[in-house]
């Protein structure tokens, strides 16, 4: 420590001892308790020092239909979440939204449908990002919008992205954001594939002479800063370009530990931006969160920082299901889940603004070290407010800042917020403390281990208060005529994964709206695996059922109905667990097996009658347990035995480039009666819950494993609510902790022995309240079954044999 810091410190010291002890009080409020402090460390927050404008936190909507479900939730739950996400004093505050320009393509949880399927036939109404644009703008009318194309249709540039026809495509969604009343502050390239030079250029002339020459444009949207290494050496393209934005600048999935960018981009002078972070849980995530949103500016003067996804509003099956700040599974219960990363978000958002100015004097590591923890300052430029962002994840014990205020900052009342990042308990995120009245503009901090707090002089934040109701299942029968909805939207609870299916007029003379399949030709693909269209709904317990459809082939080709669709490979979505009952217009049929490693088994095939093309036909798959029957316009044309998918959605299906519609879904349950003994499987991984080894001893521990038909893989639900295994041992848990691992012990009749199965699928300790998990959402023989906080996650959900 420097001696004149020393001498300055104690001749202020005394006169601010009474502030002091209020704040190591309110402190001490915050986190529940008061650790010993380490040796201070100064802070002088000088509203003179430069600093680079700060552009804002937010998120992605896309790279996938990570927000597909939330425009399904019933009100006023979907109010809720949008607050949640938008709303200044609300929630995470989000300050920039960068959305998917959606190609009728896969681009990571799912696919989003083009403005533009066919060559100048625009639509500017569908999908579901105009609407979230608009809300999120209705909440907060400062919000920065950013566009981005992840996929395109393959009629752009004949397959060729970086082509006229793509700059063509940008200007008409920028003329259809008009049309909803939006303003786009920035739009991008081609999101992780890279740059070209001259068509940036081109594309920066093409905004400035139609009418978008306030239009920021972003390059490149990938990993690393080989754009702004371009631009020095292209000052035309320096020209076109006014933010640099890369990819995971902390390290993919990392802990957000060290976040540069580069020497030649910050000498560009350019806004730099970390322009996607997180794929993180929306809970585990808010450490690294806490941690880049600070080392971003830091490390690498980025000022803006956007997390992927906003939110995880999609089934469990849909791969990154727990990612963004919230998760919102289930539409027809109304059902979400606000996550930590909300709250650490919000202790940004909430204190700060775009247009304010970083501090980069007042802003480094707590003790010049970075495992103690790091803090930035930021000033409006308009008043004399500033905040202090404070995170202290790596901490291993308290630490008191002595802050001074100088440079014409406020040096009022100080208000303090903080987060407990390491507590699960939501009483302890985005808790205010007791206010602070400096002395002579100096007064002390002691903050905790692990924590994020927010140092301030303004006001109007607050923590929403909405709850969420309780999840449960979508009830059969489920059925859907599709007229109730507009020309251009999805049907509810529709999720495309492949292709487009939207609301359409219905053909061949029938009144009223069908699904219609809008792809009709191969789509430019983000993701390596190059799916056919298909689209799900439903939910993952859904057991015994039959799916009926009317189908309308337009052209030749193929239409499929799923049954029993589970997981699929991210980057690989044409890899799907399921059944798949395909027709062709020339009448040859199958039933087909398929899962994520992409092994295609035709289970049975057979030829009918054509359906042709341009004729109504219905087709309908019946799954009774191991027996599948396929039936077209009311006969059976085949039937099989086959037992590997037990359970999951329903879903429609084309094959590449074949558009078709589809009418009347129709799902009607089984006798659902099942049997009292048999197996459990794991929903995600199609396991069963298995005693290791067959070994019948006490405290022999449980796991999930293939199922065998063994007898220690065969359990029976009794009326005491027990759960035995080879008729005298009851699945047992030693405590009620989250990773109390399940294992079998002698039935004794007591509470850890004790389960409620439930219609969602899950299966709760009576004692614990807890739900049967598989552990890290494992997939592989041998994986730990325990018990973990219900999350709503696929790994908790149970199918009974």
């Amino acid at each position: 420590m420097d001696d004149r810091v020393g001498r300055r410190r104690g001749a202020w010291r005394t006169a601010v001892s009474a502030a002091v002890v209020a704040v190591v009080a309110a402190a001490a409020v915050l986190t529940g308790h008061a650790e010993p402090a380490r040796a201070a460390t100064a802070i002088t927050v000088n509203g003179a020092s430069g600093g680079r404008t700060f552009d804002g936190v937010g998120a992605v909507s896309g790279g996938g239909g990570n927000s597909r479900l939330l425009i399904d939730y019933p009100e006023p739950q979907r109010s809720d979440l949008l607050d949640y996400l938008f709303k200044p004093g609300y929630g995470a505050a989000m300050q920039l939204l960068k959305v998917e320009i959606g190609g009728d393509t896969n681009s990571t949880s799912g696919a989003e449908p083009s403005h533009e399927h066919t060559r100048g036939s625009i639509n500017c109404n569908r999908g579901y990002e105009w609407w979230l644009m608009e809300q999120a703008r209705t909440r907060n009318p400062s919000i920065a919008l950013a566009g981005l194309v992840w996929g395109a249709p393959g009629w752009i540039g004949n397959g060729n992205f970086w082509s006229t026809d793509s700059i063509d495509y940008l200007v008409a969604w920028l003329d259809c954001a008009a049309t909803h009343g939006l303003t786009i502050s920035y739009l991008g390239g081609w999101n992780e594939k890279g740059y070209n030079a001259t068509w940036y250029k081109n594309l920066r002339a093409a905004l400035n002479s139609r009418g978008y020459g306030a239009v920021k444009i972003v390059a490149s949207d990938d990993f690393g800063w080989a754009a702004a290494d371009e631009s020095l050496r292209d000052p035309a393209f320096a020209n076109a370009v006014q933010v640099f934005g890369s990819h995971y600048v902390c390290g993919y999935r990392s802990a957000q530990s060290s976040c540069p960018s580069s020497a030649n981009a910050i000498s560009t002078g350019k806004q730099l931006w970390a322009s996607e972070n997180g794929s993180d849980d929306y809970n585990a995530g808010a450490a690294a969160l806490a941690r880049g949103v600070n080392r971003g500016y830091l490390d690498g003067r980025m000022t803006g920082y956007i997390n992927w996804p906003a939110i995880a509003a999609i089934t469990p099956n849909i791969p990154w299901a727990t990612t963004g700040v919230a998760v919102a599974q289930q539409p027809w219960s109304g059902a979400y889940s606000i996550g930590r990363s909300a709250w650490v978000m919000a202790q940004t958002t909430q204190f700060t603004a775009p247009g304010w100015r970083y501090l980069d004097g007042s802003s480094g590591y707590l003790g010049g070290n970075r495992n103690n923890g790091s803090y930035v300052s930021l000033r409006s430029p308009s008043t004399s407010d500033w905040s202090t962002v404070v995170e202290t994840m790596d901490a291993g014990a308290a630490q008191t800042l002595d802050l001074t205020v100088t440079g014409g900052l406020s040096t009022g009342v100080v208000r303090v917020w903080s987060t407990n990042v390491r507590s699960s308990n939501p009483a302890d995120h985005f808790v205010r403390g007791g206010d602070i009245t400096p002395v002579g503009g100096r007064f002390s901090l002691t903050v905790q281990p692990g924590h994020v707090y927010s140092i301030t002089t303004t006001s109007g934040q607050g923590k929403g208060t909405a709850t969420s109701p309780a999840a449960g299942t979508l009830r059969l029968p489920y059925a859907d005529t599709f007229d109730s909805y507009a020309t251009g939207r999805q049907a509810r609870y529709l999720m495309d994964q492949q292709g487009s299916f939207e609301i359409a007029g219905c053909a061949a003379g029938r009144a009223g709206q069908c699904v219609r399949q809008m792809s009709d030709q191969a789509p430019i693909y983000w993701t390596s695996g190059q799916a056919e269209p298909y689209a799900l709904l439903g939910d993952l317990s859904w057991r015994n059922y039959t799916v009926s459809s009317d189908v309308l082939l337009e052209k030749p080709g193929y239409v499929q109905l799923v049954g029993r669709a589970n997981t699929y490979n991210h980057q690989g979505p044409q890899n799907l667990n399921g059944y798949y009952f395909r027709v062709t217009d020339g009448g040859a049929w199958s039933i087909r097996s398929n899962n994520t490693s992409g092994d295609w088994r035709t289970l049975a095939s057979g030829a009918t009658s054509a359906l042709g093309t341009g004729r109504w036909h219905t087709l309908a798959l019946k799954l009774d347990g191991s027996t599948l029957t396929a039936s077209v316009d009311g006969a059976a044309v085949g039937s099989v035995s086959d037992s590997t998918w037990v359970a999951g959605q329903i879903g429609y299906g084309t094959g590449q480039g074949v558009t078709a519609q589809f009418d009347n879904l129709s799902i009607t349950p089984g006798d659902g009666s099942g049997s009292p003994t048999g197996e459990i499987r794991s929903a995600s991984a199609n396991r069963c819950l298995d005693v290791n080894g067959a070994s019948q001893a006490d405290g022999a521990v449980v796991q999930i494993w293939d199922c065998n038909g063994g007898a220690n893989q065969r359990w029976t639900l009794g009326a005491n609510n027990q759960l035995t295994v080879y008729g005298n041992k009851c699945l047992d848990v030693p405590g009620t902790a989250s990773g109390s691992r399940a294992r079998i012990m002698s039935c004794t009749g007591g509470g850890n022995q004790q389960w409620r199965v439930n219609a969602d699928g899950t299966i709760v300790g009576v004692a614990s309240g807890l739900c049967l998990d598989v552990n890290g959402q494992g997939t592989a023989n041998g994986t730990a079954v325990q018990i973990w906080t219900c999350n709503g996650g696929s790994n908790q959900q149970w199918v009974r044999g």
